[in-house]
């Protein structure tokens, strides 16, 4: 009984020190909402007062914060959010109270364009200070983009076969749309058309047979030949709910060298990191590594659970120095192999504007580092951020070798349409090596054009050959395809080839005088496989525009006009938004309605720009 009693003493007697050590300090609690009254997750808190040092943190995914254990006194927050002017409270801290502080971010003032020509800068005292980790000066411009030759038609005759990847990025979507948004229109070679079509949904049906995807296919009128038809091939992956999400082994590298000081790269980095973070569980691991002239651990491997854990890191992020990309690429694939989840997902993510300019810097080398550790089972996707110096197409190459997507961040709703809504298809493979061969009839088909996916192409032989690396897809996830074909019977200006001399054109089989336009096969393997499965769909020869067929259209149609394709025909932008609005359908999140502003718009910027040059 005395034991018991003075046992209860002593933990009295420790609870209450306790409670008076803790009653020396008093605590901030705050939330940041925009204007409307929206909260703002992901906003700089940096906290400050006279003779203590500076606090820095992120509002979490309800726009809230907190800044504990402060002595009594008066100090200043402020917040700061990419987009949004930044703004200031002051809270008087008390002992033993918690002082609450509500923060309005109102939106900031639009930046100054800049115009990007795709050339090639001269080397002067200004690349070379660029080089060194400084910021871009204003105006100056060193995005990369590759060069892109719109896919060519081909006769049935001559080239029954259509062989590609597939491509799940989509990049490119939101890249257009920065420009168009600035006032601008972007390079030719950063419109690629099959990006822009993967950017949406389709209502696509889901797979009810065991496969991880479900196939969809229509053929309908071409709305900018009407001599032509369009054939859609649509995949949609299985969707998983969150209670099925598989653990994940997330590694964040993180670009903090000099170029990504300004308010649309590292700031926009660290707002969507901090939006994925409270959508994380105790089953998943989450680390955070850093590179610029060197590469280092600002988080080691923790438990997804700890959101405070990583909101506080990603707050003592600062921008600084070259970039050494390779040197962080070894030292987050390292942490990754080291956490692996065994049956779950593995993968490092890459925030960057691409400009690697330390270290390993040539793509190639970049490419080989990648390739060496995907067999591991660690796969690599890419975030870009920024302007004046994206390298798309180095991102690009690295996401495609590194099995994993290239998404384009251009604001805080596209970091919660990537990391948030569509969580699965971001992160959880359902299928990969995913490969498509189309065989033309040509008793139905005369010639075709495949729209888009030009550096997705393979040769034929590679469909079946498993060693050949392809395209993955992730649960959710959709895929939609075009071609532009030519019915048969009809004049096909194509040059000729001259008639075999050792060689007689075969003839056709009996399948070909069936109703059939085309039969479209894929091969995939599973996420943990090692050979691959057939599918096989025949498209009968009969035109009907869907829904989907008609909106993806009008997305081709407004590709091939922005990127002034020489097979455009017709195109309009006028009538690419005609096309849109008639099949908008459901648009629960607003993508499709953007769409159509965005059609608009670059009709309007291209008018401008005409109106310009003639009065020149």
């Amino acid at each position: 009984m005395r034991r018991s009693l003075l046992f209860a003493l002593v933990v009295a007697f420790l609870v209450t020190g306790y409670t008076l050590a803790q009653s020396n300090f008093g605590h901030i609690h705050g939330i940041v909402h925009d204007a409307a009254g929206g909260v703002l997750p992901g906003v700089e808190l940096t906290l400050s007062s006279p003779g203590a040092a500076r606090r820095t943190t992120l509002s979490d995914g309800k726009g809230e914060f907190w800044f504990r254990d402060l002595g009594p006194g008066t100090y200043t927050v402020t917040a700061r959010l990419a987009g949004f002017d930044s703004a200031a409270a002051t809270a008087v801290v008390a002992t033993g109270f918690t002082r609450e502080v509500a923060i309005t971010l109102n939106v900031g003032k639009v930046a100054e364009a800049i115009t990007v020509t795709g050339a090639t800068p001269i080397i002067n005292a200004q690349t070379a200070r660029y080089a060194g980790g400084l910021s871009a000066p204003k105006g100056f411009n060193t995005e990369a983009y590759d060069k892109i030759d719109d896919n060519g038609w081909f006769t049935v005759a001559q080239k029954p076969l259509s062989t590609f990847s597939t491509d799940v990025d989509t990049a490119s979507y939101a890249n257009v749309r920065r420009f168009l948004n600035k006032g601008t229109l972007p390079p030719k070679d950063a419109v690629r058309i099959e990006e822009l079509l993967n950017y949406f949904s389709y209502d696509y049906p889901e797979p009810a047979d065991g496969k991880p995807f479900a196939v969809t296919t229509a053929i309908g009128d071409c709305p900018w030949n009407a001599a032509h038809r369009l054939a859609l091939i649509g995949l949609q992956a299985r969707r998983i709910d969150s209670t099925s999400t598989p653990p994940r082994n997330l590694v964040f590298l993180v670009d903090v060298s000099g170029s990504m000081e300004t308010p649309e790269k590292l700031p926009l980095v660290k707002a969507s990191l901090a939006m994925l973070a409270r959508n994380l569980t105790s089953r998943d691991r989450i680390a955070l590594v850093v590179y610029a002239g060197a590469a280092g651990v600002v988080l080691p491997s923790t438990q997804g659970g700890d959101s405070m854990a990583v909101l506080e890191a990603l707050g003592r992020l600062e921008a600084g120095g070259s970039t050494n990309g390779a040197q962080g690429m070894t030292l987050a694939y390292n942490i990754a192999r080291k956490s692996f989840i065994a049956g779950g997902v593995n993968r490092v993510i890459l925030a960057t504007d691409g400009d690697f300019n330390v270290g390993v810097t040539n793509q190639g080398d970049l490419i080989r580092l990648i390739e060496q550790n995907r067999d591991t089972g660690v796969s690599l996707s890419v975030l870009g951020f920024g302007m004046g110096n994206l390298k798309d197409s180095t991102m690009e190459k690295l996401a495609d070798r590194g099995n994993g997507n290239y998404s384009y961040i251009d604001s805080l709703t596209e970091a919660r349409k990537v990391l948030v809504e569509e969580a699965g298809s971001t992160l959880v493979t359902v299928a990969k090596d995913v490969k498509l061969q189309v065989e033309f009839n040509p008793r139905g088909v005369a010639a075709y054009r495949l729209i888009g996916y030009e550096n997705r192409l393979l040769q034929d032989r590679d469909f079946n050959d498993d060693k050949k690396d392809a395209g993955d897809m992730g649960a959710g996830h959709s895929v939609t395809a075009l071609y532009e074909i030519v019915p048969a019977g009809q004049a096909v200006d194509l040059p000729g080839v001259d008639p075999l001399k050792y060689q007689q054109p075969a003839g056709l089989s009996a399948s070909a005088g069936s109703d059939e336009a085309m039969t479209v096969k894929l091969r995939y393997k599973e996420p943990d496989g090692t050979t691959s499965s057939l599918l096989s769909v025949v498209v009968g020869n009969h035109a009907a525009t869907s829904p989907a067929l008609g909106f993806a259209a009008a997305v081709a149609e407004f590709g091939m006009v922005l990127r002034d394709s020489e097979f455009k025909g017709a195109s309009s932008y006028a009538d690419a938004e005609a096309l849109a609005v008639r099949f908008k359908g459901d648009d629960a999140y607003g993508h499709r309605a953007e769409f159509i502003r965005l059609i608009s718009a670059a009709d309007s910027v291209s008018r401008l720009q005409q109106q310009s040059r003639l009065e020149r």
